[in-house]
């Protein structure tokens, strides 16, 4: 229920609306209620004493009491659906933030799929609890202390006679409960599987195709489909046994009223109209307990996904500003790192006691083998991870002093890997700078190298690119992350192998984009092919997590180390 209460606290700014929706569900009860004694009147009164006018005023409250309740029930189901869909809005909203407040180890540790399914899959299972549940449990509940308050009035012992039945009915659903929510939580994680899935094998499908394995994706796909269906007829199973238990339960009580109450009218304690009145409230606590307790199992099932939400919720933002975080000043770009060590899982090393020093303007290249730690040092200067230890600094400011916002508006990116988005190739450019005039992001997509290949596209800058930019080729794509960088404007560059993937014309047409982006920067390049850093001002050797060699493409190739036997490899031929 902690959790439950947490959902709950949603409510409070549509509290007011809450009040008129629970006033429009007691009435519309209190109509559902009247009924049996109208029919206690007919049988009593109308039948016994042949009350001709009262007749005709039961059929006329009759009318007025179900146009009466026709208007309270659509403004309780009206109200619970607004204030549900709101509160749905504002969780998405806060998972949605906590996603993109949360550091890249989060990411690096959980599939895409996954994350997507807290926000679809988890948050829809909450609607339901708050939606259909939240409307029908509060009108079941108003029906069924109304039916108990009438069947005291009408006769005390009886009532007492029939609710022996409540604790046992209460312990049923206690037990089969717990059941519910735990395999609730098996359905969940099912369908987070599933989601994962289907977005991996969707968004990889040129690979599946080109490797032919279209029947190898259908047969994981359908052991998680089976999977699925076998946890879900697991809970079937369980709401299926779950009432008729309580239906059998209430049908003791039903005896037991039927068996007294008989005997009291006969003995002339009770009249028939009565004992009737009696049988039907019993029959409407009869329904009410068995509607909750299908509510119950189906808010149970959704308990499960409130608590994978806010345990999300719940997680630790690992990198995030200090309470006494300043906000970065503008830089001259002058980067330090001192004695830094750095660790992905905890255990091995991603970077042992690294040290270096970069003056304002300088370009500074990273080289070694794959997985050495080049993209650890580029990965830890915006702080998408925090160093173990050791410090980086930034004119002289630990960058964990600082607000991130700050950071990381003063240092671009170029990375391998062009990722944009499904939209217009002119807000593309423009996520570099929200504010930049049509203007500005011609003038930097002129500067990269773009400008001509844009305009002969169907609409120019108004060209749609697909998902992830797709109808575009490597070269181009990678020219419009120049583009975005150039616009930000950073004072900062970090260049993660953003040439390695295209071809020889493309690489040139980038690679002098980049160098008109480099200066005047401080530039990080992490390079694969040694060509492109000839002209660093320093390079670094990386080895292993850390620095084996440093010095100029000359110095180190004198040298005779790693690096030189790095450019052998690749210029032997040459």
């Amino acid at each position: 229920m902690k959790n439950y209460k947490r959902l709950l606290a949603y409510i409070k700014p549509y509290l007011k609306r809450l009040g008129f929706a629970i006033i429009c569900i007691i009435f519309a009860a209190g109509a559902n209620l009247y009924v049996p004694w109208i029919i206690k009147d007919m049988i009593d009164k109308v039948l016994v004493d042949k009350d001709f006018a009262l007749l005709n005023l039961i059929c006329i409250g009759i009318v007025l009491v179900f146009l009466f309740r026709g208007i309270f029930y659509f403004g309780q189901s009206y109200l619970v659906s607004y204030i549900g869909q709101r509160v749905i809005i504002d969780v998405r909203e806060v998972m949605f933030r906590k996603f993109q407040r949360m550091p890249m180890a989060y990411f690096d540790k959980h599939q895409t799929g996954e994350t997507m399914s807290y926000i679809t899959n988890d948050v829809a299972a909450i609607q339901e609890a708050l939606v259909d549940n939240l409307i029908e449990l509060f009108t079941e509940s108003s029906i069924l202390i109304g039916s108990i308050v009438m069947m005291l009035y009408i006769d005390w012992k009886l009532t007492l006679l029939t609710l022996i039945v409540v604790p046992m009915v209460g312990y049923a659903m206690k037990i089969f409960g717990k059941k519910i929510k735990s395999n609730a939580t098996v359905i969940q994680e099912r369908v987070a599987d599933i989601t994962s899935l289907l977005q991996e094998s969707i968004s990889s499908i040129r690979v599946v195709k080109s490797f032919v394995r279209e029947d190898y994706e259908i047969s994981r796909f359908k052991k998680q489909n089976e999977l699925n269906f076998q946890a879900v007829m697991k809970n079937v199973q369980l709401n299926s046994l779950l009432t008729p238990t309580v239906e059998f339960l209430a049908a003791i009580a039903v005896t037991l009223i039927v068996w007294f109450g008989g005997y009291e009218v006969i003995t002339g304690i009770m009249t028939a109209g009565s004992l009737v009145a009696f049988l039907t409230y019993a029959v409407n606590l009869a329904n009410p307990v068995k509607r909750l307790s299908r509510i119950y199992g189906r808010m149970q099932k959704a308990m499960a996904a409130v608590d994978r939400v806010f345990n999300v919720i719940d997680l630790n933002e690992a990198i995030n500003d200090k309470p006494e975080a300043k906000p970065l000043p503008p830089v001259k770009g002058h980067v330090s790192v001192e004695n830094v060590t750095f660790s992905y899982d905890g255990i091995h090393d991603a970077l042992r006691d690294v040290s270096l020093e970069v003056k304002p303007g300088q370009m500074i290249a990273f080289v070694g083998p794959s997985g050495a730690g080049k993209s650890t040092i580029a990965n830890l200067i915006p702080r998408f991870y925090d160093v173990d230890g050791g410090s980086i600094k930034i004119d002289d400011l630990d960058i964990r002093d600082v607000t991130l916002k700050s950071l990381r508006e003063q240092i671009g990116i170029v990375p391998q890997e062009t990722l944009l988005f499904s939209t217009t190739v002119m807000e593309n450019i423009r996520y570099g700078r929200l504010d930049a005039t049509d203007e500005e992001v011609l003038a930097a997509s002129a500067a990269a190298n773009c400008d001509e290949f844009i305009r002969q596209l169907p609409n120019g800058y108004q060209t749609a690119i697909g998902e992830r930019g797709l109808n575009l080729s490597g070269g181009q794509r990678q020219r419009l992350s120049i583009a975005r960088a150039i616009l930000k404007n950073p004072r900062i560059l970090i260049l993660d192998e953003a040439t390695s993937a295209l071809d020889t014309e493309s690489e040139k047409i980038v690679q002098s984009a980049l160098d008109d982006l480099m200066v005047g920067r401080t530039s990080f390049v992490i390079a694969h092919r040694l060509s492109t850093i000839f002209n660093a001002d320093h390079i670094f050797v990386i080895d292993h997590g850390h620095i084996c060699e440093h010095g100029t493409h000359e110095e180190l190739l004198a040298l005779g180390g790693t690096y030189a036997n790095l450019y052998n490899i690749q210029f032997k031929n040459s």
